[in-house]
C-alpha cells in the first residue's frame, strides 16, 4: 500500500477502531504501551525508531486486505490552505484578466506570474478552518448532497502535526511535523460565494463541511519518508487523470505554512494542515462529481486513496 518502510493506520475491529502498524501488505495492532498512550499522545512526541523496531518483532500480523482501514488520524483542528499552487493560481488569475481586460493570454499569464512571485516573496498563506467531524476514511462512501450538482474534488498533501506548535519559526516548523497523509478536500462550488450578500465573500462552512467532505488516508506516513518539497500529487476520476502535479509548485512550502498557521493559535498533536490543491479540479474540466464516480488518489509514498461517490437518496 505504501512505498515507505512502515506507516500507521487505523482499522476497524468490530465496533472499535484500532491503531495499527503497516509494513508492506500486512498490519498488526499497536497497544497503548507500544504507542505510549493513544494516537495523539504518541504524535505529541513520536518515537519512530521504537515503532520501526516493531516491524521485525514477533506479533499477530494480518493481511492488510483482511481489515477495513479508516481515517488514520483523529484531529482536533483542521486548517486548510487556499490558492497555494503557483501554476493553478496563475491559470485562474490569467483567465480572469483575459475576460476583463485587453491583455492577450500571454500578457495576462506573465502578469499573473509576476503577481504570484511577489506573493511568494512578501505575502502570507491564506488559511480557513474545516470541521474535524468531516474527516473520514475512504471506507466511507462520499455522499453527494442533493442540494447541488457541482461538488468538486481537491486533492491535497496534508501535514499531521506532532508536538504542539505555537508561534514557531520556519526553521523550527518541521520539528513539529509528525507525518503526512492524503486528504481530498471536497467543495460545493455554488456555495463558495454568498449570493444574498456578496460583500461577505466566501462561505467555506457551507461549501466544504458536509458529512464526509474530508476523505483522509489511508495511511499516516512518518515525516522521515516524505519530501514535502518534491512529492507527486495525482488524482484519477474513473481512470482518467484529472490532477497531476508536484509539491515543488507550492507558493508557500510546508515550513512556511506551519509557521504562519501557528502564529494565531497552537497547532495540536494530530491536527491536520492541508497544503492546497493543484490545477485540474472539476471546475477546470467543467465536470463535477456524480453518483457512481470513483476517485483514485496517490501522493508520493502515502499509499492510494479510493473514494466512491453515491448520490444522496431523495
Amino acid at each position: 500500500m505504501t512505498t515507505a518502510p512502515y506507516a500507521l493506520a487505523r482499522y476497524r475491529d468490530g465496533d472499535a477502531v484500532r491503531v495499527g502498524l503497516v509494513a508492506g501488505d500486512r498490519v498488526r495492532p499497536l497497544d497503548a504501551d507500544e504507542l505510549g498512550g493513544g494516537l495523539n499522545d504518541f504524535l505529541s512526541d513520536p518515537d519512530w525508531d521504537r515503532i520501526a523496531a516493531l516491524v521485525d518483532a514477533p506479533a499477530a500480523w494480518h493481511p492488510l486486505s483482511d481489515v477495513t482501514v479508516t481515517a488514520p488520524v483523529e484531529p482536533r483542528q483542521v486548517l486548510q490552505t487556499g490558492a497555494n499552487y503557483r501554476e493553478h493560481v496563475i491559470q485562474l488569475v490569467a483567465a480572469g484578466l483575459t475576460q476583463n481586460t485587453d491583455r492577450t493570454p500571454e500578457e495576462a499569464r506573465a502578469f499573473a506570474a509576476d503577481m504570484m512571485d511577489e506573493r511568494a516573496r512578501s505575502g502570507e498563506p491564506y488559511f480557513f478552518i474545516g470541521l474535524p467531524a468531516c474527516v473520514v476514511g475512504d471506507d466511507v462512501p462520499l455522499v453527494l448532497p442533493g442540494y447541488s450538482d457541482v461538488h468538486d474534488w481537491e486533492l491535497e498533501l496534508a501535514v499531521v502535526i506532532g508536538k504542539e506548535a505555537f508561534r514557531v519559526s520556519r526553521e523550527e516548523a518541521l520539528d513539529h511535523v509528525a507525518g503526512y497523509t492524503i486528504v481530498n478536500d471536497i467543495t460545493t462550488r455554488d456555495l463558495v460565494f454568498r449570493k444574498d450578500m456578496k460583500e461577505i465573500g466566501t462561505d467555506w462552512y457551507r461549501a466544504k463541511n458536509a458529512p464526509g467532505f474530508l476523505p483522509t488516508g489511508p495511511l499516516l506516513v512518518p515525516a522521515r519518508f516524505v519530501d514535502p518539497a518534491d512529492t507527486d500529487v495525482r488524482l484519477e476520476l474513473n481512470g482518467q487523470v484529472m490532477q497531476d502535479a508536484n509539491t515543488s509548485d507550492l507558493l508557500f512550502d510546508v515550513p512556511a505554512l506551519v509557521s504562519a498557521a501557528s502564529q494565531t493559535h497552537p497547532l495540536l498533536p494530530g491536527d491536520l494542515l492541508l497544503t492546497g490543491s493543484p490545477a485540474g479540479n472539476g471546475q477546470h474540466w467543467k465536470r463535477f462529481l456524480r453518483d457512481g464516480d470513483v476517485m483514485t488518489a496517490t501522493i508520493g509514498a502515502l499509499g492510494t486513496q479510493v473514494v466512491r461517490c453515491v448520490g444522496e437518496a431523495s
